[in-house]
């Protein structure tokens, strides 16, 4: 075996994927962040398949490099990066069962002071990582989305993909006054899922008052409403406009364009993220492998801004 093996310098089509060809790692304390995946769509009521998102990702995700273009973040050189694995689930057809098992693994990185950023799966996945990370109290949010997924049931189901922010403001997971949601829009059923976070004190930006701010003051409304306590950053694929990124269950048209998604998240470095996740690729509608080839550099650019603000030089090895 060569001793000098770099993956980030072999051929992008060889080795055995992982996360942007970072090294296979079981033991977390030899981590500062985690890259993993969460192959589950359980919560899904219309097209599922966002169960097979994080493997498509991780192959996507092959073609990223080391050092970022415009901030000259290397994150390999600030933390010690891996990719953990996939969660295991015990009852894949039980939705509580399943989040108790992410909940459980993200639990056992927040125990080794391992920040996890996550694929997944459905956007359901970010209540049980909220579960495992809001031990001690709520925390901030910045939710990317053309939905608020803040309804109370669906289908009979309080715990679907369009239920996790309603439930975890209820179970106290979410500080909804330092909650912001950017890029909503399209037709529903029913104004609940508008009214919730409206009632409870969410900053909520719709996709026509985004593109009437403009990125800069969407960036320094957000950085203004979470401050500099704990926060989570989570990114639904469909913020994206479907003809970027088609390959999602639920594509509303008229969203954010990709370059604008990455300026985003460039306009969130130096906040105080503890995790963040990118959800709802769904390759089975995502023919070209543009969705999940998006999903990969959005959650490059997720891994630089978190390697910048927790960097600790007393922890490299």
């Amino acid at each position: 075996m060569d001793d000098f093996y770099d993956a980030m310098n072999e051929p992008r089509y060889g080795g055995i994927p992982t996360f942007m060809r970072t090294p296979h790692i079981t033991d977390f304390n030899a981590l500062d962040i985690a890259l993993l995946g969460i192959p589950y769509d359980g919560a899904v009521e219309a097209r599922s398949g966002t169960r097979q998102g994080p493997r498509q990702i991780r192959d996507m995700s092959s073609m990223m490099r080391k050092i970022h273009h415009v901030t000259r973040i290397n994150p390999y050189t600030l933390c010690r990066v891996g990719d953990v694995r996939d969660v295991h689930f015990h009852k894949i057809f039980d939705v509580e069962s399943s989040h108790a098992d992410i909940t459980a693994c993200i639990a056992q990185l927040d125990d080794c002071s391992v920040i996890p950023l996550s694929a997944g799966g459905d956007h359901s996945i970010t209540l049980p990582i909220l579960r495992a990370l809001t031990k001690e109290a709520s925390v901030g949010l910045i939710h990317i989305d053309a939905h608020t997924d803040s309804c109370d049931e669906e289908m009979h189901s309080m715990y679907s993909h369009g239920t996790p922010f309603r439930r975890a403001v209820e179970e106290g997971l979410l500080d909804p006054h330092r909650t912001i949601q950017i890029g909503i829009r399209g037709a529903a059923n029913s104004e609940e899922c508008w009214e919730f976070g409206r009632q409870h004190g969410m900053r909520q930006i719709y996709i026509e008052e985004f593109s009437t701010m403009g990125v800069d003051r969407v960036i320094e409304e957000a950085r203004s409403i979470v401050g500099d306590q704990r926060t989570y950053l989570t990114f639904d694929i469909d913020g994206i406009d479907p003809a970027f990124a088609p390959g999602t269950g639920t594509p509303e048209i008229g969203g954010i364009m990709p370059i604008e998604a990455q300026a985003l998240i460039r306009g969130l470095r130096g906040l105080n993220l503890i995790g963040a996740d990118i959800v709802e690729v769904s390759p089975p509608f995502d023919q070209s492998g543009n969705t999940a080839l998006i999903a990969a550099t959005l959650m490059y650019e997720m891994l630089c801004i978190i390697a910048d603000a927790h960097y600790s030089p007393s922890r490299q090895t």
